[in-house]
Formats: C-alpha cells, sequence, structure tokens
C-alpha cells in the first residue's frame, strides 16, 4: 500500500486500514494516577492528556474515546459514589469540549486509583503529520509551560512542615497556591489549536511533552527523524516561582535539566524558522496563552540537549491582579 507503518517509540500508531482507500487507524492509550485534588480536573486532565497524543501526530479530530478506571479498593463505598462520577463527569466535558464522545471503556478494582483511556481516529494522509522531517534551521516551539509536576508536589508540601521547610525560603503559600492553579489550568487545557496550526504554519513533527520530561520526549524526537539532525534547548518556559523552588530541592526534581515529568504538557513542535514567530502570535491570539521558540535543529547524531546555563522564563511574567496568568 506504500503507507507508513509506525507507531513503535513515538505518540500514536498509525496502521494503515487492510480495506484500502488511503486511510489510516491512528490510535493511542494512556492512564495515569490522581496529581491534584479536585476529582472533576482530574478528570480533564486525563482526558487532555490522552488527545494530546494525536494532536501531537497533526490529528485535531478524535473520532472516539474509551475511558479506563481503576477503582480504589482503599475507598470507602460513599468516597467511591461520590468521587468516581465526579472524575468521569470531567472527562466526559473535556472530550465534548474536544468535539469527540465516549462509547465504551473498562472499570476496575485496583489497590490505587488509576484512570485513563484510548483516543481513535480514522485519518486521510493530509490529516496526519509523520514526525521525522525537521531539517536543519529549523526551530524548536513549546506550547505549555514547564513545571507541572513541582507545583503539584509543592502543593501538598503546605501539609508537610519538614517539606515546606525546605523551600518556604524562596517561595510564599500564596506563591504555591497560585502555581498549583496555574498547573490545573494549563494541564486541563487540549492542545487542539496548538495541533491545527502545525499544519498551518508547515510543522515538519511533533511531541508531546509528559512522563519523560522536556529533554526525554525531544530526544526520543530526534531519534526518529530522516535527517541527520540534533535538537538544542536554550529556552526554559517555567510557571512562576517553580524554577526557584527546583534549586532549593538540588537534584530532587531536575526540572532545569529537562527530567522532570509533566503531565498534559504542551507540544513540542519543529518548525520552519521563517514561520514560528508567526506560529506562537496566531496561537496566542486565538487562545489567550503563550507559546515560546525554546531551541533549534543543527545537523547532528539525532540527539538533543539542553545548553548549560538555559535561559528560563517565568510564566507569566509578573502577575495581574485577579488574573490567573
Amino acid at each position: 500500500m506504500g503507507l507508513p507503518k509506525i507507531g513503535i517509540g513515538m505518540d500514536c500508531a498509525v496502521i494503515p486500514i487492510r480495506h484500502g482507500g488511503g486511510l489510516v487507524l491512528i490510535q493511542t492509550v494512556d492512564y495515569f494516577y490522581p496529581l491534584v485534588d479536585d476529582p472533576y480536573i482530574m478528570g480533564k486532565i486525563t482526558c487532555a492528556n490522552v488527545l494530546s497524543d494525536l494532536y501531537a501526530m497533526g490529528v485535531t479530530d478524535c473520532d472516539n474515546m474509551l475511558m479506563i478506571l481503576g477503582v480504589s479498593q482503599k475507598m470507602t463505598d460513599k468516597e467511591r459514589d461520590v468521587v468516581v462520577p465526579i472524575i468521569m463527569r470531567g472527562f466526559r466535558d473535556c472530550a465534548t469540549e474536544a468535539g469527540t464522545q465516549i462509547t465504551g471503556g473498562q472499570t476496575v478494582q485496583n489497590p490505587w486509583l488509576t484512570i485513563g483511556g484510548v483516543a481513535t481516529s480514522i485519518c486521510q494522509p493530509s490529516e496526519y503529520i509523520i514526525p521525522d522531517n525537521a531539517v536543519v534551521g529549523d526551530v524548536l516551539v513549546l506550547t505549555k509551560p514547564l513545571g507541572t509536576q513541582v507545583s503539584s508536589i509543592s502543593y501538598q508540601w503546605l501539609e508537610q512542615s519538614d517539606r515546606w521547610a525546605r523551600i518556604k525560603l524562596v517561595v510564599t503559600e500564596d506563591d504555591v497556591r497560585k502555581a498549583y492553579l496555574r498547573s490545573m489550568d494549563s494541564m486541563s487545557r487540549l492542545n487542539r489549536v496548538a495541533s491545527r496550526l502545525m499544519h498551518k504554519y508547515n510543522a515538519h513533527g511533533a511531541t508531546d511533552v509528559t512522563g519523560f520530561g522536556l529533554l526525554g520526549h525531544a530526544q526520543n524526537l530526534a531519534r526518529v527523524q530522516k535527517n541527520e539532525v540534533s535538537f538544542v534547548i536554550h529556552n526554559l518556559p517555567v510557571i512562576a516561582k517553580m524554577a526557584a523552588v527546583a534549586k532549593a530541592c538540588g537534584n530532587m526534581f531536575q526540572l532545569l535539566q529537562g527530567h522532570s515529568p509533566e503531565t498534559s504538557g504542551g507540544l513540542l513542535i519543529c518548525l520552519p524558522r521563517e514561520q514560528a514567530a508567526a506560529y506562537c502570535k496566531d496561537i496566542e491570539k486565538q487562545e489567550g496563552y503563550q507559546a515560546w521558540i525554546i531551541g533549534i535543529v543543527e545537523k547532528g547524531s539525532r540527539s538533543a540537549r539542553i545548553i548549560d546555563k538555559p535561559r528560563v522564563i517565568e510564566v507569566p511574567a509578573k502577575e495581574k491582579d485577579g488574573e490567573l496568568w
């Protein structure tokens, strides 16, 4: 059929449909554990995170979703009957926002709560972007700030005096609460507009930044490139005050080294140099959120690195009364 069979090590499986016609099945699965204390937002974050793998492939329309739920055996009947439907509602509302539907899934009992899903799309070749076409001279764009894990854990430390003592010299309780709200807002936001604009601005490939951290995902993306290129990252947009928290904790988070896991992070996109600034301007115009040029594509051996002293971009740069960002 001449169609690509890819997917191993990348964000989605891309499977040519045996009935021909040039169509492919694009599919992804993901699940994880709760990391915020609001079950509705947790449901939304999970759905956004599952869909993000499709969006990284430039697939903006999802045809179907399944939900995966492991209900903790440690929950009382009342906790289960209250919390689980709220998680499911958050997941469903996010799917509705994405223009898709949930038609089934699987629920099991589990020692701990797990939540995830499957996203599936049937696509024509023009509807997806194989992420292997980066060329020397491209730039790297990131569409969400880093620091979701740092902010979530810092928020938990507000209740743990020994842990809080490690960071209270560099942040206030209000700083941590605001960072936590910002991370929830960021994690529950769909990468759909970012994905749609990849087509408009001729992206050469992308991945979403999640559990392997920025550098881990950059390395995965570099590894599958057809050309002999490498990625060099100079700038790190980080949720305000979280870089200071990470530094205060020594090597614990590895945020500035690019190893801190993110949840439902942004898209890391290879864009032609002359298109990148317009891409960032367009996404801010449509969504009201920034994107950043964070690095370059140069000749190399399909690797990625962060320079020794990257520039940390505080997001937002300054506080505005009554506004989250």
